[in-house]
């Protein structure tokens, strides 16, 4: 199943580039099992669907380490139909049926109460779309069930949920959203935005 984000990031400070290139380097040890594609707009990283999230918690936590104001925004996609396989895109619980809503949301929740603590605080906001017929909704109300107990959730918000807490802990609420909701061989999509130090904190 092909996975991957087109992500950009945005350094609020007068040496962005030093900032970006620095934090390009903490996507090297996720190279072996990636496609990544960089332009002038945004970087393209294909690969593994569990390991998305850590590649671009990593990226943003560099960038944010010294305590520029900075912004992540990435469109997240896995299963999408127009888009070819690869080896590398083949999803965990591939041919697997999807458990019931209960037992992913309380999978999802262990996984997060896992998660590394990486002293960087972040907020987010993410919209997630499962596509295709279904029960779409169902998925839906079920993930906002998770993210309520999540630890990080902070408010609902018109067309999307927001986030706030440690890096580690955000994003590895972003990714057990993309993960466990949707079907697993549909396509979802997960669109998002980061942000750490910012000067206007609300």
């Amino acid at each position: 199943m092909f996975s991957g984000a087109q992500i950009s990031l945005y350094p609020m400070a007068d040496d962005f580039v030093r900032t970006i290139l620095d934090a390009i380097k903490a996507l090297d040890p996720y190279r072996p099992s990636f496609r990544i594609e960089t332009d002038d707009v945004s970087t393209l990283i294909v690969g593994p669907p569990d390991q998305l999230f850590p590649a671009m918690r990593d990226l943003f936590a560099a960038a944010a380490k010294g305590g520029t104001h900075c912004v992540l925004a990435a469109t997240v996609s896995r299963g999408c139909p127009g888009e070819p396989d690869d080896p590398i895109c083949t999803p965990i619980a591939a041919g697997e049926p999807a458990l019931p809503l209960d037992r992913r949301v309380a999978a999802a929740l262990a996984a997060v109460r896992e998660a590394p603590l990486l002293g960087q605080p972040v907020a987010a906001q993410f919209s997630l779309y499962p596509l295709g017929s279904g029960h779409h909704m169902d998925e839906i109300y079920g993930c906002i069930d998770f993210l309520k107990q999540s630890g990080v959730f902070d408010r609902s918000k018109n067309f999307c949920t927001k986030l706030r807490g440690d890096a580690g802990p955000v994003f590895a609420t972003l990714s057990e959203a993309f993960l466990r909701f949707g079907a697993p061989e549909g396509h979802v999509a997960l669109d998002m935005k980061v942000s750490a130090n910012s000067p206007t904190r609300a």
